[in-house]
């Protein structure tokens, strides 16, 4: 039997006015019947869009003119925004862009606790350019152009962005671009990189500050390491080699010292370690900010005790400790509880444990959890902790702050907690991704019903 051939898509632009923006910040239309995304328009807008796919329940299209721009339209900064997938708001003015995300968090939260009354915290705002230290950047020989491409995927495809900057990487890569495209283009395996990761530290400490990790699919030779080592030194990177999976990252430059880079909080007075392929945020700025506010919501007092829970690096756990009598961090990474434990001597803090867990099992028995908590923050993945709650609210904390990453998996949470007699106390989202849909946000759940 044959397949059935996909009809074509029509040419001709569609005139739609623009209703709403989806939760992928793409706007919403309707045209015969259907809703139609369309990339890169704005609620208000009055535009001309060409389809790009169809669906059974919905139309997908690309912005071609905006006839009537909404007051929001803003000319993005980077000159490859309309085709670079990296970004996908910069037409959209930043502070209009945190009122649409805070309408989404607050959306699902009033849904979630059924007319609870709760604070509206104040977004958490910072840089909005230059701001993403942490990035992983594709890499394709392109024959037609007879160049090497190193940047971001274009907008819904696989074909990478020939871009010579990117306003939203740290600078201290982003200049580096041509730089980078010229050095993979001179090697000899120029077809066998596929990415480099990059990893950007505090600029001010005495250690490297950046780190590049160059991912290949077959053995460098002696002259390919060796231009490599070289455009490190003489750029003040750090140099990895990723020969196969993550556990085959190792240093090759700077041949001494350890496998870290390093950033500040300040306001604890803490330097914390990471290796580059660590999870850390990639906003340093912002991730300031949300220590300062998570540990403001907690109210530590001296004789508390904190439970963290998906600590990480001890991001959290080391800022609390500064604050209470004891903090336990517990991390599903044995590698990470590690990097807890060597960032607490490194500081010299002694008043703080890290244990491994799978956190998506029920922890009941867990020797950790036999301790006395009166406070817990949570910082998730995506998914939530759905799993861990029942047994987490056994204890009783008198404060919970949950860090979240996914509004959706948030107020699937905070239903659960005010069922067990837990109030939202107060809410809001942080800037941690400037440009991009996707939404950041802190909660603080309060023992006690609403009254």
């Amino acid at each position: 039997m044959s397949r059935r051939r996909r009809k074509k898509l029509p040419t001709t632009p569609l005139e739609l006015e623009i209703s709403a923006l989806s939760h992928e910040g793409r706007g919403i239309a309707h045209h015969e019947g259907k809703v139609v995304f369309v990339e890169g328009a704005l609620p208000g807008e009055k535009v001309e869009a060409v389809l790009t796919d169809r669906r059974s329940k919905y139309d997908q299209a690309k912005l071609v003119e905006v006839h009537s721009p909404s007051p929001d339209r803003i000319e993005p900064a980077c000159e490859y925004a309309s085709i670079c997938g990296g970004c996908s708001l910069q037409h959209f003015d930043p502070r209009a862009q945190l009122a649409f995300k805070e309408s989404m968090l607050f959306e699902k939260l009033d849904h979630a606790v059924q007319g609870q009354q709760y604070t509206h915290m104040d977004p958490l705002r910072g840089p909005v350019l230059g701001y993403r230290r942490k990035a992983r950047l594709a890499v394709r020989y392109v024959h037609k152009k007879e160049q090497v491409l190193v940047g971001f995927r274009e907008k819904g495809s696989t074909f990478i962005t020939n871009m010579s900057s990117c306003e939203v990487l740290d600078q201290r890569v982003s200049r580096m671009l041509p730089a980078l495209s010229a050095l993979v283009s001179s090697l000899e395996a120029f077809r066998e990189i596929p990415q480099i990761e990059v990893a950007a530290g505090d600029p001010d400490l005495d250690a490297p500050t950046t780190a590049l990790v160059f991912r290949h699919l077959k053995a460098l030779g002696d002259a390919d390491q060796e231009k490599l080592v070289s455009f490190a030194r003489e750029n003040s990177f750090a140099l990895y080699l990723q020969p196969g999976g993550m556990d085959t990252v190792h240093k090759v430059h700077p041949e001494s010292g350890p496998d870290r880079l390093y950033y500040q909080l300040p306001a604890e007075s803490l330097a914390l370690g990471f290796h580059p392929t660590d999870f850390t945020q990639v906003n340093a700025d912002i991730n300031r900010l949300m220590i300062g506010q998570a540990l403001q919501l907690l109210e530590l007092q001296q004789d508390d005790r904190l439970l963290d829970l998906f600590s990480g690096l001890g991001n959290f756990t080391l800022a609390a400790s500064r604050r209470c009598q004891h903090v336990t961090g517990v991390e599903g990474s044995q590698a990470m509880v590690e990097r807890g434990m060597e960032n607490a001597r490194l500081n010299n803090i002694s008043n703080t444990e890290f244990h491994s867990a799978d956190l998506t099992q029920p922890m009941a028995k867990a020797p950790w959890l036999q301790n006395t908590f009166n406070k817990v923050l949570l910082d998730p993945p995506r998914s939530g902790c759905f799993e861990i709650l029942s047994d987490l609210i056994q204890i009783r904390p008198q404060r919970i702050v949950y860090v979240s990453c996914n509004p959706a998996t948030l107020a699937r949470d905070a239903a659960f907690l005010a069922e067990q007699g837990y109030r939202l106390s107060s809410a809001g989202v942080m800037d941690m991704f400037p440009h991009t849909a996707h939404v950041e946000a802190m909660a603080l759940f309060v023992e006690g019903k609403a009254k």
